[in-house]
């Protein structure tokens, strides 16, 4: 059961000697504290009933007030509808509806909470949200198209660039949003989404699936301001016939046997960038489309009896799979550098520090932009004119497997929690049924 109380933050003095009051809300070891706008000198505070005494000048509104604020709290608690409701709930209900908290200072603990768990990529994305968000937020509709996208695009590179001289961390972004109180959840509704997405539609030139993960994001932080009673439901965009997020699924294409034939046949130069490349790709290839990041992260402990043991990063479920002889050719190029290479197969970590989560990001992330600049060569010297980049080599495992593996054994090899994630992904790649149907009606 909650404890409610009156209290006074002495912690808190100020210059003149008087003491802030506060509702202290208390249940299970968690304490919450809401300030009530009020002064007393400690020598006019009963703290024992948890009231002003009479010396205090205006001791009989003052506990009026007080009262009131008291009760208002303990019915919150009582009277809840909902099953439990924490300190932390209690206190943003009694600021009401739209909280003291912007969106920015929620947004910002989400973000931080999952740079402190070592989701880096999940961080820097949602951070990029944000930073989205401030650019339509200070948008100057008068202004010409082209200066606000270059406008944009400079703001972009200024913050790159200072983060590449260490001028500016990730933390530091996480701090800057922390401080900006210029958005309440509340002047989030309808129009308000409507005229972001059309924002990052015209400015940012974002196609629609990277505009539903910003809209996904929004609802997200929402439903933990809700819950958190920052927010009052009622202002909730997304419910009902409101904003819907509309989810499109752009088709995957995936190299076809004789594509992959053509790469496999190229021979670079040994030790050289796009050599690496070549056999980072291959690799994730050869392990069913194993995911690149995963790859560069390999390690020889990796490997036992003809087998690879991994855990994925992006789900952390693990897998084994046997060596392809495929996968061994490669490999054995770079078993002499097993101690150069710090345990790692491949050299891009070798500098990194295992204990530094974030530098193992960065240089993971470093590697996978610069094997993509290296796959677009590649593409060119084979005469494949499809997007080669480091996500195909998975697509290309499920254009190439179609419907020849069971579904259930893809969903293993995939890693998928479900069989409809599989079966959803594995429809891009089947393509027999509807051709056949095509022809039946086409060639009478």
């Amino acid at each position: 059961m909650a404890s409610i109380k009156i209290v006074l933050r002495k912690n808190m003095m100020k210059k003149d000697g008087t003491i802030p009051l506060a509702l202290r809300i208390s249940e299970n070891y968690k304490t919450n504290y809401k300030w009530l706008g009020q002064y007393v000198f400690e020598k006019d505070w009963d703290k024992v009933s948890g009231k002003a005494k009479g010396s205090h000048p205006n001791h009989k509104k003052l506990n009026n007030f007080l009262m009131k604020k008291l009760t208002e709290a303990n019915d919150l608690y009582f009277d809840s509808k909902e099953k439990s409701i924490t300190p932390k709930q209690i206190k943003y209900k009694l600021k009401g509806p739209g909280g003291s908290k912007s969106f920015f200072t929620v947004a910002a603990e989400r973000v931080k909470s999952k740079y402190d768990r070592g989701t880096f990529s999940v961080a820097k994305s949602e951070l990029s949200i944000l930073y989205n968000i401030e650019e339509f937020l200070s948008l100057k509709s008068s202004s010409r198209k082209n200066d606000i996208i270059e406008a944009i695009r400079k703001r972009r590179n200024e913050r790159i660039s200072k983060a590449r001289r260490s001028e500016f961390s990730f933390v530091d972004g996480i701090n800057h949003f922390k401080k900006n109180k210029s958005l309440k959840f509340r002047d989030i509704d309808e129009s308000f989404l409507k005229r972001y997405k059309t924002f990052c539609s015209v400015y940012l030139n974002q196609k629609t699936r990277t505009i539903s993960n910003q809209l996904i994001f929004i609802r997200t932080l929402f439903n933990i301001a809700i819950k958190e009673g920052i927010v009052d439901s009622k202002f909730y965009p997304f419910s009902g016939e409101r904003e819907r997020i509309q989810l499109g699924s752009g088709n995957k294409i995936g190299l076809t046997t004789k594509e992959l034939e053509k790469i496999e046949s190229l021979q670079f130069e040994p030790q050289s960038s796009i050599w690496h490349t070549h056999n980072v790709w291959l690799i994730s290839f050869y392990f069913a489309g194993m995911r690149i990041s995963d790859v560069v992260k390999l390690r020889w402990a990796d490997f036992k009896d003809n087998r690879l043991y991994y855990i994925m990063n992006k789900n952390e479920k693990p897998l084994s799979l046997k060596i392809p002889d495929k996968a061994s050719v490669i490999l054995n190029f770079y078993k002499e550098a097993q101690r150069e290479n710090k345990g790692y197969v491949f050299p891009f970590l070798k500098d990194a520090d295992p204990k530094k989560d974030v530098e193992i990001f960065r240089k993971t992330r470093n590697a996978t932009t610069l094997f993509n600049k290296y796959l677009k060569r590649i593409a060119s010297l084979c005469g494949i004119d499809k997007n080669l980049s480091n996500h195909i080599a998975r697509h290309s495992f499920g254009n190439i497997a179609g419907d020849k593996i069971h579904p259930l054994m893809l969903q293993k090899l995939y890693r998928h929690s479900d069989l409809k994630t599989t079966l959803n992904y594995q429809a891009n790649f089947i393509h027999k049924d509807a051709d056949d149907a095509l022809d039946s009606v086409i060639n009478f």
